[in-house]
């Protein structure tokens, strides 16, 4: 399979006209819109015409309709925006919690006790309970096994917390993984004891790995249901592309999906770092892939999170001043994986939340950068989410893409002064900072860790209204961006960060067809009103999959 995501010609950004060819005509003119193209040489578009899976002409309605030839869709004013790119996404384990326990809004121990009750109700003894996505904030501390026990007798469970970087394991399921209270501590990860030298059941960063590797495996039929829910839900939210950072171990099952004619979001998929040798040979075999599926890409891991005290900071917690967080992997091992990746030609995409992390993985890009050559590499470093203000103009300096989810600026601003106080906090979720600097900012939503819903990404990227309501005015209130700053990094910019911005991010001729309608001009309403909006209608390759029906 020949990569064909660079081959698109770039057609000049005429008004109305996709080529000199008169006689062309379209397959359906979307007209009586309010276009925003997101090509900053014709910002808006009142009708664009379709041909096949791309964009044939856009413009006034009366230069469109001369390709007039086949439907004509007459949207009535509504909004219409190049498809959501969500950069960042755990696409598989999105899908399968969607049927899992919920317990993302347990605001009690006695809720999340009964709805880990309730749900092992419909399970047959045996059966895993996983997922679940837990906040805990507001509680009295951490879960502890000893509360689901009792209501989990005969089935294992290992749910995790909303971030992904801990994990409440019962006793069924640590007495299956053989571990009891002389396990030994895991490089790079951490079993929580209580103070009586009991195992909790918490299991944090790599020490998860002792429970998940007992976890059955899905069959085929359950990661292919997985991934089908999946995009329907990422399509109900007006996503149509996303970049999985784990895809690379379902990627069978993606191909049986496309197979079956039911894939409808478009997938650029990252391989584990360590594995880098494997996604190199893949390549070589089979390029790179297509419009549909591509490839590319490394994934790896500098720290943990905020929410789990993991996150790597050069100073200590404020609320735990013995506790700096942790690397899960070691710098030599990181800075090797970084090198050989990038010096295959791979784009190399690693998760730093602490500015220890940030500044460590700032200067191991540099010095690979340097030790391999210029090129077009798009290093990105995924969350960015507390960087010290030293370096936040080394982004832009050395070409580092932001990839980064707002949607957890409004989550974590509930908290994250009580962890790292008042000073640090300035510059967490530097949106504002880093597109001052220059820097490239991708927006995503880490999907299942936050909801795939871009206008709630949006929305928090803008007002930084925290999700208790105590920040009316925006918390850390100059890192604010606009709202046409938040589209862009949705679109163009996800679309750049994935090396796709010749064929998708902007709604322009010989472009992909790939669009969202919205019920409202999302430019000119009160920000504050952004969440309440809705999708009606997404379109990949000029084809609906979604349309709303007033139930979503």
């Amino acid at each position: 399979m020949k990569r064909t995501l660079f081959l698109a010609a770039v057609i000049p950004a005429v008004i109305a006209v996709a080529c000199n060819n008169s006689r062309q005509t379209s397959d359906m003119i979307i007209t009586n819109a309010r276009i925003w193209t997101g090509n900053e040489s014709q910002p808006y578009a009142e009708a664009m015409a379709i041909s096949g899976d791309s964009v044939l002409a856009i413009g006034s309605k009366r230069e469109v309709m001369k390709y007039r030839s086949g439907t004509i869709i007459d949207l009535g004013g509504r909004f219409v925006a190049p498809g959501f790119i969500d950069s960042h996404v755990h696409l598989l384990q999105g899908g399968s919690n969607l049927t899992s326990v919920q317990l993302r809004d347990a605001s009690t121990p006695e809720v999340f006790i009964s709805r880990i009750k309730e749900y092992a109700g419909t399970l047959k003894p045996g059966e895993w309970i996983l997922g679940g996505d837990w906040d805990g904030k507001g509680w009295e501390g951490l879960p502890h096994r000893e509360w689901i026990d009792s209501v989990t007798p005969d089935n294992p469970v290992f749910v995790s917390r909303l971030d992904g970087h801990m994990a409440l394991a019962n006793s069924a399921a640590m007495k299956l993984a053989g571990i009891d209270h002389r396990v030994k501590d895991v490089t790079g990860g951490m079993i929580e004891r209580d103070v009586r030298g009991e195992l909790t059941g918490i299991f944090k960063e790599n020490a998860m790995d002792l429970i998940s590797v007992r976890i059955p495996e899905q069959s085929a039929e359950e990661v292919d249901r997985a991934l089908v829910a999946a995009m329907k839900y990422l399509a109900s939210n007006g996503v149509t592309s996303v970049h999985a950072v784990d895809a690379a171990a379902y990627a069978d099952g993606i191909a049986r999906v496309r197979a079956r004619g039911e894939q409808i979001t478009r997938i650029y998929y990252l391989q584990t770092i360590s594995r880098w040798k494997d996604l190199k040979e893949q390549i070589e075999r089979e390029g790179r892939g297509d419009r549909w599926v591509s490839t590319g890409g490394v994934k790896g891991f500098v720290d943990g999170s905020l929410g789990s005290h993991t996150a790597a900071f050069l100073e200590p917690y404020t609320d735990l001043q013995t506790d700096k967080g942790l690397f899960v992997n070691t710098e030599e091992d990181l800075y090797n994986w970084i090198l050989e990746s990038d010096r295959a030609g791979l784009q190399v995409v690693i998760h730093a939340i602490g500015d220890r992390a940030i500044n460590f993985l700032l200067n191991t890009y540099e010095r690979v950068a340097t030790e391999n050559g210029e090129r077009d590499r798009r290093f990105r470093i995924e969350h960015s989410q507390h960087i010290a203000p030293s370096d936040i103009a080394r982004y832009a300096k050395l070409k580092v893409i932001a990839s980064m989810q707002p949607y957890h600026a409004i989550d974590d601003g509930r908290w994250a002064e009580e962890y790292i106080g008042p000073e640090r906090i300035k510059t967490t979720y530097a949106f504002r900072s880093l597109l001052d600097s220059g820097a490239i900012v991708a927006f995503g939503s880490d999907w299942y860790v936050a909801p795939p819903i871009p206008l709630e990404g949006i929305y928090g990227a803008v007002t930084r209204r925290t999700l208790d309501g105590k920040n009316p005015g925006g918390w850390v209130p100059e890192q604010k961006i606009t709202v046409e700053e938040a589209l862009k990094a949705y679109t163009i910019n996800a679309a750049y960060a994935s090396f796709e911005e010749e064929i998708k991010g902007t709604l322009e001729p010989g472009k992909l067809a790939d669009f969202v309608v919205l019920d409202r001009d999302i430019t000119v309403i009160d920000p504050v009103e952004i969440r309440d909006m809705k999708v009606q209608q997404t379109w990949v390759g000029g084809k609906k999959v979604f349309d709303f029906t007033g139930d979503k």
